[in-house]
């Protein structure tokens, strides 16, 4: 049985995949959880676009709730003594599901621009057994983002 995440190194020997990435999306516009996962679903798209692929990681989250800590009170101190165990409901803002389906195409420019940045403007990396990898000259990313767009 062949596992997909091994691939066969040059020696013959089995080794893990290192070739994903993790990719954060951060907003303040008003989220819950389900919208989150669909804007973090959508991010594909923004990474389809640079030809990337891979055992890649989305995550989305939002700081547009700020919900208290909610404490607790030990025996002789002020204040009620608060149960854990009794949900403690909460009033949140939220977009509305009709009106989120610009932040997908953000979310997705924003990514493509991301991996850009990464590859035009990191420095030279050196790697395993002597190799290097530099980065692609802005000029000629310019070239053939263009040509691709025609």
């Amino acid at each position: 049985m062949e596992i997909a995440s091994l691939k066969d190194s040059s020696d013959g020997s089995k080794e893990p995949r290192k070739d994903g990435s993790i990719i954060i999306i951060a907003t303040d516009a008003p989220l819950v959880p389900i919208q989150l996962q669909r804007l973090a679903t959508r991010a594909t798209v923004g990474l389809g676009k640079v030809g990337a692929y891979g055992r890649d990681i989305f995550l989305a989250c939002s700081t547009a709730n700020k919900i208290a800590f909610q404490e607790f009170s030990m025996q002789g101190q002020s204040g009620p003594a608060v149960d854990q165990y009794k949900p403690f409901p909460r009033a949140i803002q939220m977009s509305d599901n009709d009106s989120i389906n610009c932040l997908f195409g953000a979310a997705a420019d924003a990514i493509e621009e991301a991996i850009y940045n990464r590859v035009c403007m990191a420095g030279t990396m050196a790697g395993v057994k002597g190799r290097a990898a530099e980065a692609i000259d802005l000029d000629k990313m310019k070239e053939i983002v263009g040509a691709r767009l025609v």
